[in-house]
C-alpha cells in the first residue's frame, strides 16, 4: 500500500478516456487538490476551463469491467478563503411567474472560515447579516470512465457517477463504483464547502479542496449505480431525468443491494423498503437529475 502525493498540472471537464496522471492500486492512498466548478484554484487563480474541471483520471491497476471500485473519502478540506455562488432559485424548481422575478442570477462570494468550521456572506444584506453556515465540505463531481469509450460532460451524471451533487458524500463516506472500463479512469472535482438539498440555485459555495482518498477494487463484484456507505446509512444513488426515473435506479439498485449483501429475497425486501427507506433529493439542477435511497445501518444489523 502506498501513499501518492499528486499536484495536479492540467484537468479534464469530461469523464472519459483521457491520459492517465497516475497508476495506482489497490489499498493505494492518493492525496491530491481540486479547482472549483469555474476553474479557480487554491490562490483564487483560473487554472482550468470552467464546467466541473475534473482532477485525474486515476489508473487503477487490475481493473476490469464487472469489477467495482471502493473509493474511501478520508479528507476534503476547503483551501482557499473563500467560495462562491448564484443567488437565484432554478428556473425548474419555481413556478415560472416566480422563475421571471428572480433572474438573471448573479455570483456572490461566501468567506470561508476553515479554522472556525463557518461560512458567511462577504457583503450580505441586512436580512441575511447574521447567517453563518457550518461547513460540510464535499465532493459534487466524481467517479469513473463511462464505457464503450465514452468520455461525457461533467455537466451531467449517470452510473459511473459523474456530476451528482449529493451533499453527503462528505469525509469518512464510503463510495461504490461500477467498474465500466480498464483501469476504472476515476476522476474528482468540483468541491463544495456546503450546500443544501438538490443544489438548487445551481451552486453549493464553490471552493477548491485539499483531498486525500484511498481505493480498492472489488473483483468480480459487479453493480449497476453508485453505492455507498456512512457511520449511519447505506444509500444507492440513481441519475436520470425525469425525476421519477432517477428514484426508480436508486430503489432497483437498493432492492439488488438487499438480496445480495443481505441475502433477502425480493419480497422480504420489499417489505422492508416500504416501511423504513429514506430518500435524498440530491441534485435537481443538472441535465441528469440524482435521488439517494437510503436505509439505516442500525435497522440492517438487526436482520
Amino acid at each position: 500500500m502506498t501513499v501518492h502525493h499528486f499536484q495536479p498540472q492540467q484537468y479534464v471537464n469530461t469523464l472519459g478516456q483521457h491520459p492517465p496522471v497516475l497508476h495506482i492500486s489497490s489499498g493505494d492512498t492518493v492525496v491530491t487538490s481540486t479547482v472549483d466548478a469555474r476553474g479557480w484554484d487554491h490562490k483564487g487563480e483560473a487554472a482550468a476551463a470552467r464546467g466541473n474541471p475534473m482532477t485525474g483520471p486515476f489508473y487503477v491497476e487490475g481493473a476490469m469491467p464487472g469489477d467495482t471500485l471502493e473509493v474511501a473519502l478520508e479528507s476534503l478540506v476547503p483551501n482557499r478563503e473563500w467560495g462562491w455562488t448564484r443567488n437565484a432559485l432554478a428556473l425548474n424548481v419555481v413556478d415560472p411567474h416566480i422563475a421571471a422575478v428572480l433572474h438573471p442570477s448573479e455570483i456572490v462570494r461566501w468567506t470561508v472560515d476553515v479554522a472556525n468550521g463557518l461560512a458567511f456572506l462577504e457583503n450580505p444584506t441586512p436580512g441575511l447579516a447574521n447567517l453563518k453556515l457550518p461547513l460540510r465540505p464535499f465532493l459534487g463531481c466524481f467517479g469513473v470512465a463511462p464505457g464503450m469509450g465514452q468520455s461525457i460532460s461533467t455537466a451531467t451524471s449517470g452510473e459511473y457517477g459523474g456530476n451528482m451533487d449529493y451533499r453527503e458524500l462528505i469525509a469518512g463516506v464510503t463510495v461504490y463504483f461500477p467498474v465500466l472500463t480498464e483501469g476504472a479512469l476515476f476522476h474528482l472535482g468540483d468541491g463544495h464547502a456546503t450546500q443544501g438539498d438538490g443544489e438548487i440555485v445551481g451552486t453549493g459555495i464553490e471552493i477548491s479542496l485539499d483531498v486525500r482518498f484511498t481505493v480498492r477494487l472489488r473483483k468480480g463484484k459487479t453493480i449497476g449505480w453508485p453505492r455507498g456507505e456512512s457511520d449511519t446509512h447505506v444509500f444507492c444513488i440513481g441519475n436520470s431525468r425525469p425525476l421519477d426515473q432517477a428514484l426508480q435506479h436508486a430503489t432497483t439498485e437498493m432492492l439488488a443491494m438487499l438480496q445480495e449483501d443481505y441475502s433477502l429475497t425480493a419480497t422480504e425486501a420489499s417489505l422492508l423498503l416500504g416501511q423504513t427507506v429514506e430518500y435524498d433529493i440530491a441534485n435537481v439542477y443538472n441535465p441528469a437529475y440524482s435521488i439517494a435511497c437510503k436505509l439505516p445501518k442500525e435497522l440492517l444489523a438487526t436482520l
